[in-house]
């Protein structure tokens, strides 16, 4: 199994399309935020990652998501089962806490098993 793309979103819906393709519409994709008040803070990003599984795999893994503050890595982390039927695609929501005392860049560290890692940049800027 692989991620074909993590993204920080507001909202998503999913609908089937004529001839019952599914279809995912992302809105509010973002890679910063400005605090909501002064620091420090938490805030809860939504994390969508997008995975494909091959048709030769068995369909189950773990889905692992880490964060680092400025390359400084956080005590935050997620693991959860996904399943996606062999030769189709499908998706996670990570959703973490995360203190953050000063403007910075967070990364969301996504990997499936022990495969390569996905990164996905947040910025947070001062209020």
């Amino acid at each position: 199994m692989e991620i074909i793309t993590a993204l920080f979103l507001e909202h998503f819906e999913m609908r089937q399309a004529e001839g019952g393709s599914a279809r995912l519409d992302f809105t509010g994709v973002h890679f910063s935020l400005t605090a909501p008040e002064a620091f420090p803070i938490k805030i809860q990003p939504h994390l969508m990652v997008l995975l494909r599984c091959p048709s030769d795999h068995q369909g189950l893994a773990a889905l692992e998501v880490t964060f680092e503050a400025d390359g400084t890595p956080m005590d935050v982390r997620n693991v959860q089962p996904v399943t996606v039927d062999p030769g189709k695609f499908g998706y996670n929501l990570v959703q973490a806490t995360l203190e953050i005392s000063e403007p910075g860049t967070i990364e969301a560290h996504c990997r499936i098993d022990n495969g390569p890692v996905t990164k996905v940049p947040l910025s947070i800027s001062a209020p």
